[in-house]
């Protein structure tokens, strides 16, 4: 594809602002695409958490959250937006947001697929596989020193 990451925007901010833009990007990728179940995906958690957009023009393509403790969920891209660097960025956003807020480090839930994807971005696996939503993950963590 030609497209290039240059024409991006992220934006952060609360469940009450982006939760109904972040929300749609989630249900398509995770409930839909990834059959989810509903009430797995609508953990109760969004109105602590700290969410980011990732825009092309007026079309969001990304989603992603940092809970009060420093961990990343929730990271979707659109299947059309794919392979466009749009994960790493809303990841880069989430690591920069949790070293703001003075995290050590950062912890996530990868799908065992996406595992290459974290570990190209610094994070380490630990702990043995387990399944989340009937998906195979591995937790995965990255020190963020200062």
């Amino acid at each position: 594809m030609s497209k290039s990451i240059a024409e991006l925007v992220l934006q952060q901010g609360s469940w009450g602002e982006l939760g109904d833009i972040a929300g749609e990007i989630r249900r398509v990728v995770f409930i839909e695409e990834q059959a989810v179940p509903i009430e797995e995906e609508w953990d109760g958690r969004d109105g602590d958490c700290l969410h980011f957009l990732a825009w092309r023009g007026t079309t969001p393509l990304g989603t992603a959250r940092l809970l009060p403790d420093g961990h990343v969920g929730r990271v979707a891209v659109l299947a059309e937006a794919r392979g466009l660097g749009i994960g790493v960025a809303l990841m880069h956003a989430s690591i920069e947001a949790a070293r703001s807020h003075g995290h050590a480090h950062v912890e996530l839930a990868a799908q065992t697929h996406a595992l290459p994807f974290y570990e190209r971005l610094g994070f380490v696996a630990f702990g043995d596989e387990f399944l989340d939503a009937g998906i195979p993950h591995r937790n995965m963590r990255l020190e963020l020193g200062n």
